[in-house]
Parts: C-alpha cells; structure tokens; sequence
C-alpha cells in the first residue's frame, strides 16, 4: 500500500537539493537532482535525466526569482525571449542524440561534463566592466541570444540540465552581465516549460518516467530554491563561483562511485 512512498520521498529530497543549488547559482539544479535520483532511486542515466528535465520544465524557479527580484536585481525580457526561442529548438535535438546513448557511457560522459564546468567555474575571472555595462542594442542581441538559447537547448537534452551551466557564463561574456543578473535571467529563461519537448523524447524513449518522483521533486524544488536565493543574495559572485565548483565535483565524485561499485 505504501510502495509509492519512496519514490514521493526520494524525489523531494533530490528536489529539495537540486532547489538550493538553483536559488545559489541560478541554474536547473540538475548537477544535484540526477545524481541523486540515481542513488537514491536507482534511475538509470536517462531516466534520471528525462525525470529531472520534467521538474526543471514545471514554473518551479518562481521562489528564487522573487527573491532576486525582492534585492533589486535587474532583467532584460529581449535576453530571455531570444534565448528561449533557441532553447526550444535545441532542446529536441539534444534529447534525441542522448538516447540514442547507452546509458554507462552517457554516465561517463556526464562526469566529464561536470568536472570541465567546475574546473571553469573555479578560474573564471570576474568581468568587472560588466558592473557598469549599458544596456546592449537589440540588434546586438539577436544572433548571440539565439546562439545561446540553442547551445543551452542542446545542453540540457543531452544531460538533463536546465542548460543554464552553459547559458550563463555566455551571458556574461557577450552581453557583460553581473553573476545575479546572470543567474535573475537564467531562472526567467527556465520559468516557462522550454524543456518539454525533451520530456516527450525521453519518455517515448524510455517508456515513461518515475512521474511519482518527479512530483516529489517539484515539492522539494520549490521549497529549496527560496532558501538557495536568500542565501546567494548574502554572497559575492567570487564566493558563488567557488562554491559552485565544490558542489559540481562532489556530485561527479559520488556518481563515478557508484559506476565504479556498480555499472
């Protein structure tokens, strides 16, 4: 009668993980949520990435955004509209490469992903040009923020991620935004359902989800991502980065673990 618990619980526990890490680096909160789906769980790689491109489709992003909001951060709805129109397209593509992968070498491949971005996100500079930086003209907007989208689109199909590990540092680079603003823009571009088309890929692929544990996940998500906002709104993007890339190599260093214990 109770079988369904585990599942529920585990979701949100993974949920709640995934939520702080999206309110402290304004990203999907993957990194966390797949990991642990798959030892708590046992999911496979894509079912725990289909299972956490399901949560980071639903408006779960709203908690952080009002807090950022909340702090004065800043936003620029021509940014989020255009890297959403590239995300949509990306995403299938991306998806569909993904489960066409065995899932061991997927795995393999996912910890290398990890540890490239937190080897990055450890020696990134600070643009500090970008504290002061106008607002950028439209027609200086279009093509990066239709590249960005797409890149972030391929990103999060082929790994389950929200994408926002690629999207933000691009961000930064080429339209010279602060980390917060960065990471206000990224949860925006996150808010509408952008990943669906690659929830259908992975679920048709894979012959459903662990729907049980991606409403769990939600819960949990929700309530994380409201204290991961708060705390990043007490810290500096200096100490976020770093922060960041200790998270991103815990969580690699606990999935090629269980490859190693377990393939």
């Amino acid at each position: 009668m109770w079988e369904f618990l585990p599942s529920i619980f585990g979701g949100m526990a993974a949920g709640a993980c995934g939520g702080v890490l999206s309110g402290l680096f304004g990203v999907g909160g993957g990194f966390v949520m797949i990991p642990l789906l798959a030892i708590f769980l046992g999911l496979d790689q894509h079912r725990a990435q289909g299972a956490t491109l399901a949560v980071i489709s639903m408006p779960i992003g709203l908690p952080g955004i009002f807090q950022y909001i909340k702090k004065g951060v800043k936003w620029d709805i021509r940014i989020v509209g255009l890297i959403i129109a590239g995300f949509m397209g990306g995403v299938s593509l991306g998806s569909t490469i993904a489960n066409k992968i065995p899932s061991v070498p997927l795995r393999v491949g996912f910890i290398g992903f990890m540890i490239c971005v937190a080897i990055y996100s450890w020696f990134r500079e600070e643009n500090v040009a970008s504290q002061v930086a106008g607002r950028p003209s439209s027609g200086s907007l279009i093509l990066p923020g239709l590249a960005i989208g797409a890149l972030g689109g391929i990103t999060s199909g082929l790994t389950g991620l929200g994408g926002a590990v690629v999207m933000i540092p691009l961000m930064i680079y080429w339209f010279r935004l602060p980390q917060h603003q960065a990471q206000l823009t990224s949860l925006l571009i996150l808010l509408p359902p952008i990943g669906l088309p690659g929830v259908i890929i992975y679920a048709k692929a894979q012959g459903g989800l662990p729907w049980l544990a991606i409403a769990g996940a939600v819960v949990g998500f929700d309530l994380g991502s409201y204290f991961g906002a708060k705390m990043a709104n007490r810290m500096s993007g200096a100490k976020l980065k770093r922060v960041h890339s200790i998270v991103i190599l815990a969580m690699a260093t606990m999935m090629a673990i269980k490859i190693a214990i377990a393939p």
